[in-house]
């Protein structure tokens, strides 16, 4: 059922996936879980390269004894929001999926974590807190997503440190170059949504970006097709046409 705890045997089937080059999608139909089960089991346990299952049984169990609660300790109450664990694997995902459009990794992970933020912006040292980096890292960072007009700069009006902010064109700008990419793209955005919500921020601005990504990628195959008829068209046309021939240069002429 998809209420239960993934098995040894589940991570078994999901490091099979993996290494057979299926998709979050397609593991988890099999499993019969929802997508989000099965990529933030990969996230956690170091990606869709580094799958272990053992290795990921092991942290599991690692992990279930040292949140199992001490006799006369009070269980604290969860705070209310998204899971930590699902949106972690929310911008993992949306990192690798960023880096498939031609973005450098860092660039990725900065972009991922501002489309996630509640308020979609962050000052230099909570994005240095979040992802580990160093500030020059950072910057290099932001000022090439800056360069793509992906974000811009602003003082945060309670402190003299710079915020950066998703431009409003963000989504449209980053649109991906690949049609198969770009349907990925969407694919992880709006299921974002569903792990965020839709009274979130962040939920309401994944799932806007999701439905134009969405359109985008058919838009492009409505297109790619439409240029390949007309041109096949044009082709029979002037192929047939004595006039056309005629005036059509030879290889040779001056």
């Amino acid at each position: 059922m998809p209420g239960r705890r993934l098995t040894s045997d589940d991570r078994q089937r999901i490091a099979v996936g993996l290494a057979q080059g299926r998709n979050f999608a397609e593991i988890a139909g099999d499993l019969a879980r929802p997508t989000s089960t099965v990529s933030r089991e990969v996230a956690r346990n170091g990606g869709p390269g580094r799958y272990r299952a053992e290795l990921a049984q092991l942290a599991t169990v690692r992990r279930a004894r040292r949140r199992a609660p001490v006799p006369g300790r009070e269980t604290p109450v969860a705070p209310a929001g998204p899971d930590p664990d699902a949106r972690i694997a929310l911008v993992t995902d949306l990192t690798t999926v960023l880096i498939d459009t031609g973005l450098p990794r860092t660039a990725a992970r900065v972009l991922a974590c501002l489309f996630t933020a509640e308020t979609g912006s962050a000052t230099t040292a909570e994005l240095t807190e979040q992802l580990r980096i160093s500030p020059a890292t950072v910057s290099l960072a932001v000022g090439l997503l800056e360069q793509h007009g992906l974000i811009r700069r602003s003082r945060d009006g309670r402190s003299r440190r710079h915020r950066y902010f998703l431009d409003e064109d963000a989504g449209v700008r980053s649109a991906v170059v690949s049609v198969r990419a770009n349907q990925r793209l969407a694919d992880t955005v709006l299921r974002g949504a569903d792990i965020l919500g839709d009274g979130t921020a962040a939920g309401a601005r994944l799932a806007a970006a999701g439905r134009f990504l969405e359109q985008l990628g058919d838009t492009i195959l409505r297109f790619a097709e439409q240029h390949r008829l007309s041109t096949r068209s044009a082709l029979v046309l002037d192929r047939g046409d004595p006039a056309t021939a005629r005036t059509r240069p030879r290889v040779g002429d001056g």
